[in-house]
């Protein structure tokens, strides 16, 4: 079975349950150290409950809602980039709690040495790498738009947004020619993209077909964009400089821009009352599979995100002989169990 050759490579995968009896968001992996240490890193999960024993660690790998870094930065214990830090800051109000590291650093977490590798999905998103007391080489991606920095293993622990092979949805390539015929077509134009993430990936493409002039964004988005871009140019507010120019605001406020706007949508989704290009954060489900060939893994495990994806992802990966396990299949155990 294939949960038992993880056990076999010295890991072990839980999915924890909460108070109410819950399933936590996620999964945490238990392992020994060098010294023969047993560790748990909990990853894009929620704190457990103070009273309980805690992980030595929660792995934070970006700022999105759905890997629950709102929770998990209150804590002490918390890992992240510095970035993501930052992001979490803006998108939440409320002061990072935890430890940080420039993306691309080795760090010593409590004894275990991590290597830190970029992912690109976001500004500061993190892939976190380390060995085990008998070798394993142990790789958690969190969401990836761009592989070809992270290192083989022996197990991977990735995700699915776009895994599902059988839905035409999830294979595509980036319209960058639409989004840059778009923008220098006729009139004001507007980009709805989500205020982390995309939004900035935006604001870099924009700067790369060669805009210059000022782009428009409501406050928080602003704030994000300026602490996680370099480069991102002259950027105003939305009240700022009349009707004209480059706006970007989340994809439900478009409507609340004058209606002569040339509208559009970021995203590779299709229901949304507005046109559509496709510009993803993700790897499709043919670049998720080429990455797992590539990272050339044991086992993979896929924890990310909800809903049928994983289990998808992972039945997919097994029919083309890479043993995979999904996170709807692995152990459970109850907060106060861990010792």
């Amino acid at each position: 079975m294939i949960s038992k050759k993880l056990i076999d490579l010295g890991v072990l995968a839980l999915r924890q349950r909460n108070s109410r009896g819950t399933f936590k968001p996620h999964v945490s992996i238990r392992f020994r150290d060098d010294a023969g240490n047993l560790r748990m890193f909990s990853v894009d999960t929620t704190r457990t409950p103070g009273k309980y024993p805690q992980p030595d660690a929660y792995l934070i790998t970006h700022a999105h809602s759905d890997h629950h870094g709102k929770s998990a930065m209150l804590s002490d214990r918390a890992f992240c980039s510095d970035k993501t830090a930052r992001a979490l800051e803006i998108r939440h109000d409320r002061e990072y709690r935890g430890s940080t590291f420039r993306l691309g650093d080795e760090v010593d977490l409590g004894g275990v040495r991590v290597r830190t590798y970029p992912t690109e999905h976001t500004a500061g998103a993190t892939a976190f790498y380390w060995k085990n007391d008998v070798g394993t080489r142990i790789l958690v991606t969190g969401d990836v738009k761009d592989a070809s920095a992270l290192p083989p293993c022996d197990v991977l622990i990735t995700e699915a947004n776009y895994g599902d092979p059988e839905d035409p949805s999830c294979h595509f390539t980036d319209d960058l020619e639409s989004m840059k015929s778009a923008l220098f077509g006729k009139g004001a134009v507007a980009f709805g993209a989500y205020e982390f993430g995309k939004a900035q990936r935006a604001v870099e493409l924009v700067r790369g077909f060669g805009y210059d002039g000022a782009i428009r964004m409501e406050a928080r988005t602003r704030a994000l964009t300026q602490s996680m871009l370099e480069d991102a140019g002259e950027l105003e507010g939305l009240d700022s400089g009349g009707e004209d120019g480059v706006f970007i605001v989340a994809p439900w406020d478009l409507n609340k821009l004058p209606w002569h706007m040339n509208k559009y949508v970021l995203s590779c989704r299709m229901d949304y009352p507005y046109p559509t290009i496709r510009i993803s954060d993700h790897l499709d489900a043919c670049g998720l599979e080429d990455m797992v060939r590539k990272l050339d893994p044991e086992v993979t495990l896929v924890y990310h995100p909800g809903g049928h994806r994983p289990s998808k992802f992972s039945k997919h990966l097994n029919s083309i002989g890479i043993d995979s396990i999904s996170i709807d299949q692995i152990g459970n155990v109850l907060s106060n169990e861990f010792v």
